[in-house]
């Protein structure tokens, strides 16, 4: 029986802090690559360290926290490093979330400062343009602010059980030893200083770390934008045009790119770091088959936000059937059953993590954090495991399986959901009485979220999809929303999940007043498309394909239909631009007038 596996432990400090690896890059090469502009190492160096000055002059120091409100870009990039530098940590706040949702975040996690868009109600804002300009402190002399292994590197947000979202506190030396790890061979991030990354996570998610780490060992960052991100055609292309050797996504996300990747003898074999979610055996099986070929060189790597981004790694292979693979250096992995003795190999247990790469716990949330972080009784006095609430076993050949989860968490799309934090916003409406959040496996043909409601008064759908828009991320909207007359419930009187009615076809509209059918070549077109991944069966010219539950996957496959029926390559972009059924329609027509492919 395996209990455990041997940690190794973090490096110095002089040795292993991120920032001190950056400063010694050549200057001459490119560090950051963006639609915006590109940056050699010398003149990122340059633009941190004022930054930095600036930031420390304003009394940004240790255990500070620095909200950054800034879309992905070389502007992010030189804010988190100066942040760094200046030896304080950084809250990443995404500029597209809801107003209220930044406004949460910066204010629960008492942040001392925001760079870049303005928070309603939080702390005093600089413009980005601002702190980065040339003039103000002196912008020689000086260093990077010395701060101990333990100090505050970031705080990232997770969805919530208890309704709110929670902020994990990860130290510089963890971070610092994930680069490291990166490099191990279990991982095989190797030849510093000649790989071209590309930036795919949104910095409010715990992946993007493993990204912007790869610039203090010299690699170049590349920085992917949303409208690439969101179209796998558009995706394949970049990753050929800018050379790109390593690639961060999710299994959704791969799903539509790896067999759309083509070998490129000048790049070499694409890395392909896989993480987020669990990797379905057709996936495993299709990318196993794309590194057989010599294409890829994929490594599936899971591991919780608590405990700094990455806990496991497992080569994705054709020998093998989907595996989270094995521990990682900085980290202790034990299989223990509900009263923390070990498990035998063979046997399921809840995976508990160890190790200095746990993170500090949950800001301002001691409670929280005593119940997930616990006593480590192997680890000596002080030592704590995260209980990350999976379970696992342990194979023969020593590789751990992942097999569910023991709790209500999901994870969607790559993104880690608590259902209970949506149910408490859709239950806040002044017009919902009671209300559940569940995922269902198979919504329009891929998984997704379903809210159901009992109404104490008259309200429709639309107008709790957007009371929902207007406070969670747009991942955390549920597709569907199904209202009901009284919830069905157990012997016990509590909810019964399984007796909930799945999501039926949205009302037919068709016979209503005003409305239309579709008509002509292209809206008949979109319409059969529609039904058939949407499984509406009858529509209007008017209806909008995101309120009748679509969403990135699914317009991703809305686009592979149009293509195989008409011949026209539209970029998933188009959809979100026109939702409405006429709208896109019209949109294919004109292409279809002009002749060439649609390039809006």
């Amino acid at each position: 029986m395996t209990v455990m596996t041997p940690t190794q432990p973090l490096r110095s400090s002089a040795a292993a802090d991120l920032i001190s690896r950056l400063a010694r890059v050549p200057q001459h090469r490119i560090a950051v690559v963006a639609g915006d502009r590109t940056l050699t190492f010398g003149a990122l160096r340059a633009e941190v360290g004022r930054i930095a000055r600036r930031l420390t002059a304003d009394g940004i120091g240790p255990e500070s926290v620095v909200a950054l409100c800034l879309p992905r870009g070389a502007d992010l990039v030189s804010a988190l490093l100066g942040t760094l530098t200046a030896g304080a940590a950084y809250l990443p706040v995404d500029p597209r979330l809801p107003a209220e949702r930044r406004r949460y975040l910066v204010t629960d996690a008492a942040a001392d400062l925001v760079v870049g868009e303005a928070v309603p109600d939080a702390a005093a804002c600089v413009p980005f343009a601002e702190l980065a300009a040339p003039g103000g402190p002196e912008d020689d002399g000086g260093g990077p602010v010395a701060v101990p292994e333990g100090a505050l590197a970031y705080v990232i947000y997770t969805s919530g059980s208890t309704g709110r979202p929670k902020g994990v506190e990860v130290s510089r030396g963890a971070a610092a030893a994930l680069l490291a790890e990166l490099e191990s061979e279990a991982v095989g991030i190797v030849r510093p200083g000649v790989a071209r990354v590309g930036w795919n996570a949104s910095p409010s998610f715990d992946a993007s770390v493993q990204q912007w780490v790869r610039l203090c060992r010299g690699d170049t960052l590349v920085m992917i934008d949303d409208e690439t991100r969101a179209d796998p055609d558009l995706l394949a292309r970049f990753v050929r045009d800018q050379r790109l050797t390593d690639l961060d996504i999710t299994p959704s996300h791969a799903d539509a790119l790896v067999d759309q990747l083509p070998g490129d003898p000048e790049r070499g074999v694409l890395n392909l770091l896989i993480g987020g979610e669990a990797i379905s055996p057709a996936l495993w099986r299709r990318i196993a088959l794309r590194t057989d070929e010599g294409v890829l060189r994929a490594v599936n790597l899971y591991g919780p936000t608590e405990c700094t981004v990455d806990a496991t790694a497992g080569w994705i292979t054709s020998d093998t059937t989907p595996h989270i693979g094995r521990v990682l250096p900085g980290l202790t992995v034990r299989l223990l059953d509900e009263r923390l003795r070990p498990v035998a190999d063979g046997t399921p247990g809840e995976l508990y993590l160890a190790g200095p790469r746990v993170g500090r716990g949950y800001r301002g949330r001691p409670g929280l954090t005593a119940e997930r972080f616990v006593a480590d009784l192997a680890g000596g006095p002080g030592a704590r495991m995260y209980r990350t609430g999976d379970r696992c076993v342990r194979r023969p050949d020593g590789r751990l399986e992942y097999l569910a989860r023991g709790d209500g968490q999901v994870k969607l799309r790559g993104h880690r959901i608590e259902p209970d934090e949506v149910r408490a916003q859709l239950a806040a409406h002044p017009s919902v009485a009671e209300a559940a959040v569940v995922l269902v496996d198979d919504l329009h043909g891929a998984p997704g979220l379903v809210g159901y409601y009992r109404a104490a008064a008259p309200v429709t759908r639309d107008a709790l999809r957007d009371h929902l828009a207007a406070r969670l991320p747009s991942y955390m909207v549920p597709s569907a929303l199904v209202g009901l007359n009284r919830f069905p419930t157990t012997a016990n009187g509590k909810l019964d999940r399984a007796a909930l009615p799945l999501p039926q076809p949205p009302e037919e509209t068709a016979g209503a007043a005003g409305a239309r059918l579709p008509t002509g070549r292209a809206e008949e077109l979109i319409a059969r498309v529609w039904s058939t991944v949407l499984g509406v069966r009858t529509l209007t010219a008017d209806d909008n394909f995101f309120k009748l539950g679509g969403h990135s996957l699914l317009a991703i496959k809305l686009v592979a239909g149009v293509r195989a029926e008409l011949g026209v390559s539209l970029p998933v972009r188009t959809v979100y631009a026109h939702p409405r059924l006429r709208d896109l329609a019209a949109q294919i027509d004109a292409v279809l007038a002009a002749g060439t492919e649609a390039r809006t």
